[in-house]
């Protein structure tokens, strides 16, 4: 499997976040992990991201959109099989207009929580916009066995020999990391579990904007407590590379890396 790790999306706030998506070619077709902006998002702004956008001041440019990056490895929108979310929060599920063929997978608990808000927090993020074009969506219900540590690891075999979905709740009520297995270590893509590598640190230091964001927009902030803490541990692993999906830092490592 091949792994590709793209921004789909940059932010130019007083910290510099990025959308981190990864585009991985499987022996079943191109898989992507996330989608970031999309094409539909630079058209309309106002209308698919709202007054977050004076806020977040995303670059929305076409340049770094998935379905623009991939066709510059040679690929069409219509060879993307499979689209993983870590949740569906507009700069996750902004470009899935753009592969309106791509089987969507998504938690139970998350596509629940977008298609009935209970909460105004919940109300505000969701943009049902994103999904108005019907795109084919596979739920998933966590279950499984335990992935260094994390319980309820559900295997994608069926999408590609080495995916596994861990559920990481908190950010949002469903929402997911994914696992790809690289042969003698893993990529862990654990989505906005954590917004600044700092945080997985001994001394859990981030920067101010980075804590006040992470408090604005948890729907359960002692669980996304709890995982970071896991996921700390995780990280001093050396068979497992952990990324998430703004740190600009942990992407051009990663884009760097041989």
């Amino acid at each position: 499997m091949k792994i590709h790790h793209l921004n789909c999306g940059s932010m130019h706030m007083r910290t510099p976040l990025v959308c981190h998506v990864l585009l991985l070619e499987t022996t079943n077709g191109l898989v992507l992990v996330d989608t970031g902006f999309g094409l539909k998002d630079i058209e309309d702004p106002a209308g698919r991201i709202g007054f977050t956008r004076r806020l977040t001041k995303p670059a929305l440019d076409p340049a770094e959109t998935a379905v623009h990056q991939l066709r510059a490895f040679g690929h069409a929108p219509e060879d993307v099989q499979h689209i993983l979310l870590t949740h569906l929060d507009f700069d996750h599920a902004g470009g899935l207009a753009d592969f309106p063929n791509a089987q969507v997978h998504t938690t139970a608990a998350e596509w629940q929580a977008a298609q009935q808000p209970s909460t105004a927090k919940e109300r505000r993020r969701y943009h049902r916009t994103h999904w108005s074009h019907g795109p084919k969506i596979t739920t998933h219900e966590p279950a499984g066995d335990s992935w260094f540590g994390f319980p309820a690891a559900t295997s994608l075999d069926d999408i590609a020999p080495g995916l596994i979905l861990i559920p990481l709740p908190g950010h949002t009520k469903g929402h997911a990391g994914y696992a790809v297995n690289r042969g003698d270590t893993w990529l862990f893509h654990a989505g906005d579990a954590f917004f600044h590598h700092s945080a997985l640190t001994a001394t859990g230091w981030r920067p101010t904007l980075h804590r006040f964001q992470e408090t604005l927009l948890a729907v359960d902030r002692e669980r996304l407590h709890h995982n970071r803490s896991r996921l700390a541990e995780l990280r001093t692993n050396p068979a497992v590379e952990v990324v998430s999906a703004h740190d600009p830092v942990l992407l051009a490592k990663a884009q760097a890396a041989p």
